[in-house]
């Protein structure tokens, strides 16, 4: 979906706290808000949607300017900082709701998206078969105000520490001329 100068992409790639640590700190990125999509019940809640039986995944929801990211970058960006070949499953954090999943919102994003998958691939980026799925862009529903910049707000919980933060110093590695700043 584009609007104005911007585009919008749902990603699910584990944990939400995760996938909006990371792109908040990208270039280009305007907007990423964490919530839920790709399940059945409306305006579920996370206990909901921790239940397993809601179907949605956890997702942020990314608001582009194409002008100053490619979407290309940004699938770099999100298969480097998840495991795209761990079904219903992200570290310690298990289930559907933790799926790998691209919400596309034109048929120009499917297409980019399945090209990338192929070619990642065929070049053996990965061990095993990536199991992102690539899907038309389902109802957003934000998650609740306690999960919003959960980093930002509590950088000193041992799930920050310990699990986002490697993920923000890999980011700053692989993709330091891609950020706004400095990682902190």
């Amino acid at each position: 979906m584009e609007s104005g100068n911007f585009a919008t992409v749902l990603l699910g790639g584990g944990c939400f706290w995760c996938t909006e640590a990371i792109f908040d700190r990208v270039k280009g990125i305007k907007s990423v808000v964490s919530g839920y999509s790709g399940g059945s019940r409306k305006n579920p809640t996370y206990e909901e949607v921790c239940s397993g039986k809601t179907g949605h995944a956890e997702v942020i929801k990314i608001d582009y300017d194409p002008n100053e990211i490619s979407f290309t970058d940004i699938l770099e960006i999100f298969f480097q900082t998840h495991d795209p070949t761990s079904l219903n499953r992200q570290g310690a954090d298990v289930g559907e709701q933790y799926r790998s999943v691209i919400f596309y919102s034109s048929v120009e994003q499917k297409e980019i998206s399945e090209k990338f998958i192929k070619e990642i691939e065929e070049r053996k980026i990965f061990e095993k078969p990536i199991v992102t799925s690539v899907e038309g862009m389902s109802e957003f529903y934000p998650s609740e105000n306690y999960h919003r910049d959960y980093y930002e707000n509590n950088r000193e919980s041992p799930y920050c520490r310990f699990v986002i933060e490697p993920k923000l110093k890999k980011l700053a590695k692989d993709f330091r001329s891609k950020l706004k700043g400095n990682i902190q």
